[in-house]
C-alpha cells in the first residue's frame, strides 16, 4: 500500500467514524422518545475502503399497521367503558343503591304495610316519601343520562377538530417524505413525525394505510372511507348544545360519508369517535327508554278509574299517585325526567297523604272508613301483575315492574362487564404489539454504548495508521536530506 493510499484509507475511516458517531449520538439522545425510530449508518466498500452511503431508519410496516389497529380498538373500548362506568355511577356504583329498582322495592314493601294498616297516617306519609324517592331517582338518572350525551357530543366536536388538525399536519410531513424519496434520499425525521401522527389519528378513528409512489401514504378509515389521499378529506360535525330524550345528535361526516357507531359491550368501534357515537346514540338512549318505560308503567299502575261524567257508567283513567309535567302524553320520550308525585298527596304542598287511600280524583271511601284498603290493595297487587314493555328498551317485554327495573340494572351491568373484559384484552394486545414494534424500532442504550466503544477502537486504529504514515514520511524526508 502506498503512503497516499494509506492516508486516504485513514481519512475515510475518520469520516466514517464521525458520521457513525453522529448517528449513535442522536440515537442515545432520543432513547426515551417513543416517536423516534433507531437510525443506523450503512457502510459500502469503496476504493479507499468502507464509506457511509446512507442512514437507515428502523421500521416494520406490518408491525406498524398492527399497532395502529390495536391503538384504535383499545381507544374505542376504553371510551365506551368510561361512559358505561359513568352510567353505573348514576345508580350509586357497586351497590346500585340509587337505582330506581332499589326505591321501587322499598315503595312496594311500605305500600303493603299501609294496605295492612290503612288508618295509619305515618304509613301514608312514608309511602308518599318513598314514591318521591322513586320519582327523584328517575328524574336524576334521566338528567344525568342527557348530560352524558351532551358531554359525548362535546367530546366528538373536540375530537373532530383535533382530527382535522392532525390530517393537515400529516400532509406537511407526508409531502416532505415524498419529496426526499423522489430526490433519492430519506427524510427520517419526517418519517418519525408522520408515524407519530398516524398513532394519534388512530386513537380518534380506525385507519388503514396504503403506500404509493415515492413512499406516499393514503389513509382510509376502517370501513373504507377516504381520510387522506394527497390532501386531507374534510371531517365535519355540528355540535348540539342541549340534549333531551327527544333530541338526536348530528352525524359525523368524513368526506361526506357518515361515521358508524360501535356496537356491543365488546365494541366494534375503532377509535374514540365511533365509541362516543355508541354512547350518545345507543347506550344512553336505550337506558333512557328503560327509565321512560318504568315511568309510564308507574303512572298506569297508580292511575284511578273515575266515572266521567258521574253516573254515565263510563270510566276514565286519571292520574293517581304519579303524574308528570312538561310533556304532552305519557308515551312521550323523556317521561322519566318529568315524572313526579301528585301534589295532592304531598303535605308540604298543601296535600293530604291519606288521599292515596281514599282517592285523589274522586272519593272512593265514601263512608270515611278507617279500614278501607281497596285502592291500596290494588296498588300493591299491581306490583305483582305482569306488564308489557316496549321492545326498544332491550330487555324483557313482559314482566312485573320490579323485574323490569331489576332487568335494567342487569342490562347495564352485563354490557359494562363485557366492556371491562374487552378493555383488558385489547389493552393487553396493544401492549404486545407495542413491545413487538419497539423491539424493532426502539433505541437500546446498551447496544448504542457498545457501538460507541467499537467506534472508539476504529478511531484509535486510524490514528495509529496516520501516526505510522507520519513517521515514514519523516524518515523519508530525513533520508532525502
Amino acid at each position: 500500500m502506498s503512503l497516499s493510499a494509506a492516508m486516504k484509507t485513514a481519512q475515510s475511516s475518520f469520516s466514517n467514524v464521525g458520521l457513525q458517531s453522529a448517528v449513535v449520538s442522536k440515537n442515545i439522545a432520543n432513547a426515551s422518545n417513543p416517536a423516534y425510530a433507531r437510525r443506523a449508518a450503512v457502510l459500502a466498500t469503496a476504493a479507499s475502503g468502507a464509506t457511509v452511503v446512507e442512514t437507515q431508519r428502523a421500521q416494520n410496516e406490518a408491525l406498524l399497521k398492527q399497532n395502529l389497529l390495536s391503538i384504535s380498538k383499545s381507544a374505542g373500548q376504553d371510551t365506551l367503558l368510561a361512559g358505561l362506568t359513568q352510567m353505573k355511577t348514576m345508580l350509586g356504583g357497586e351497590g346500585y343503591e340509587l337505582a330506581p329498582s332499589t326505591y321501587l322495592a322499598k315503595l312496594r314493601d311500605n305500600l303493603q304495610a299501609f294496605a295492612d294498616k290503612p288508618n295509619e297516617v305515618s304509613l301514608a306519609e312514608t309511602v308518599v316519601a318513598d314514591a318521591t324517592d322513586v320519582a327523584n331517582s328517575l328524574n336524576s338518572t334521566s338528567a344525568a343520562l342527557q348530560k352524558l350525551r351532551a358531554e359525548a357530543d362535546a367530546d366528538i366536536d373536540t375530537a373532530v377538530t383535533e382530527l382535522n388538525r392532525l390530517l393537515k399536519e400529516f400532509k406537511t410531513y407526508n409531502d416532505k417524505v415524498k419529496q426526499s424519496t423522489a430526490a433519492g434520499t430519506q427524510d427520517n425525521d419526517a418519517l418519525d413525525q408522520r408515524d407519530k401522527l398516524l398513532t394519534q389519528i388512530s386513537e380518534i378513528v380506525g385507519v388503514t394505510t396504503v403506500t404509493r409512489t415515492n413512499n406516499d401514504l393514503a389513509l382510509y378509515t376502517s370501513d373504507g372511507t377516504v381520510l387522506f389521499e394527497t390532501v386531507p378529506r374534510t371531517v365535519s360535525f355540528e355540535a348540539t348544545t342541549t340534549y333531551t330524550a327527544a333530541v338526536d345528535g348530528n352525524q359525523i361526516l368524513i368526506d361526506g360519508v357518515p361515521v358508524q357507531a360501535g356496537a356491543g359491550g365488546n365494541t366494534s368501534a375503532q377509535g374514540s369517535l365511533a365509541a362516543l357515537l355508541q354512547l350518545r346514540d345507543q347506550a344512553a338512549p336505550t337506558f333512557q327508554k328503560q327509565l321512560d318505560e318504568m315511568s309510564r308503567t308507574l303512572v298506569s299502575m297508580f292511575s284511578e278509574n273515575v266515572e266521567t261524567p258521574p253516573g254515565s257508567g263510563t270510566f276514565v283513567a286519571t292520574d293517581g299517585l304519579f303524574t308528570w309535567s312538561g310533556v304532552p302524553t305519557v308515551n312521550s320520550p323523556g317521561l322519566a325526567g318529568v315524572i313526579k308525585v301528585n301534589p295532592a298527596v304531598i303535605t308540604s304542598q298543601g296535600g293530604n297523604a291519606m288521599l292515596l287511600r281514599d282517592g285523589i280524583n274522586e272519593t272512593f271511601n265514601v263512608d270515611n272508613n278507617a279500614s278501607f284498603s281497596e285502592l291500596l290493595n290494588g296498588y300493591a297487587a299491581a306490583f305483582e301483575t305482569t306488564q308489557t314493555f316496549d321492545p326498544d328498551a332491550a330487555i324483557d317485554t313482559t314482566g312485573t315492574i320490579l323485574a323490569f327495573s331489576t332487568g335494567s340494572v342487569g342490562w347495564l351491568e352485563q354490557i359494562r362487564s363485557a366492556a371491562t373484559t374487552a378493555s383488558d384484552d385489547k389493552n393487553a394486545l396493544l401492549g404486545r404489539t407495542q413491545d413487538a414494534l419497539q423491539n424493532v424500532t426502539a433505541v437500546s442504550l446498551d447496544e448504542e454504548l457498545a457501538l460507541l466503544l467499537d467506534l472508539e477502537q476504529s478511531y484509535k486504529a486510524s490514528a495509529k495508521l496516520v501516526s505510522a504514515v507520519d513517521e515514514m514520511i519523516t524518515a523519508l524526508l530525513q533520508a532525502a536530506g
